[in-house]
């Protein structure tokens, strides 16, 4: 039988920049009676990673320019945010309907690239995305002497409503696993069968982590895996392979 537990952590409180976020999951997780091993992957929200790590912009530091001001006005928007969300992009993908679509500095394509107001005390300040996440889920990784760390944020998708978890950040394991040149039941050869590991993974973690309810972890045990240093990287696809830009 294949079976997975997923538990989320619920008792980490709010977190502020400079805290150790690995201690402070692992004292969670005691208190809740979680065991974290070798065996166990470990979902971390990118909000509680960006807050530790003071991935925090104050608005009030923030010049809007000209063209941010105007866009921001035909939306109702606020100026300081778009202005935000437009240097932490490296491409705007669309500006429509009050909606920016946009390309980070990492290679991930967001809304507002990355760029989140929620669960952010006070309404003067935004989370941007970690500087490198691969590199915060590594050294979460080492901190909590687990499996793997998935940091996980949340996107929307083309053609489908809705938000759900991916992986932005991953230490531990292959974010996807190639199953191409192996065989299905029927012994067909797989051509083109790549499977984004990660983002399943912290996918099914987003059911146990509730926005609302402040649980921005997850402990997941019973999957088998291959142990590797892995990168969320391998889950950007090239742009001469991507059919949509």
């Amino acid at each position: 039988m294949i079976s997975l537990r997923i538990s989320g952590l619920e008792s980490l409180p709010e977190i502020r920049p400079g805290d150790s976020l690995g201690a402070l999951i692992r004292e969670a997780a005691s208190r809740e009676g979680q065991v974290i091993d070798p065996s166990t992957i470990v979902v971390v929200a990118q909000k509680i990673v960006s807050k530790s790590e003071g991935a925090l912009v104050d608005l009030r530091s923030i010049q809007p320019s000209p063209f941010a001001v105007s866009w921001a006005r035909e939306w109702q928007k606020d100026a300081r945010v778009i202005e935000l969300v437009l240097r932490q992009s490296r491409r705007v993908v669309r500006m429509d309907r009050g909606v920016i679509i946009a390309e980070t500095h990492h290679g991930f394509v967001a809304a507002n690239a990355g760029v989140d107001q929620s669960n952010v005390p006070g309404g003067d300040f935004a989370t941007v995305l970690p500087e490198d996440a691969d590199r915060s889920a590594r050294d979460l990784r080492c901190a909590l002497q687990c499996g793997a760390v998935i940091v996980s944020d949340t996107f929307g998708r083309p053609w489908r409503e809705g938000l759900v978890n991916v992986a932005v950040g991953v230490s531990g394991m292959e974010a996807v696993e190639d199953l191409r040149g192996t065989h299905d039941r029927g012994g067909r050869s797989l051509t083109a069968t790549i499977i984004a590991v990660a983002d399943e993974l912290v996918a099914a973690a987003g059911l146990a982590m509730p926005k609302a309810a402040g649980v921005p972890v997850a402990l997941i045990d019973g999957y088998k895996w291959r142990k590797a240093e892995g990168s969320s990287r391998s889950l950007i696809r090239p742009g001469g392979m991507d059919l949509f830009r």
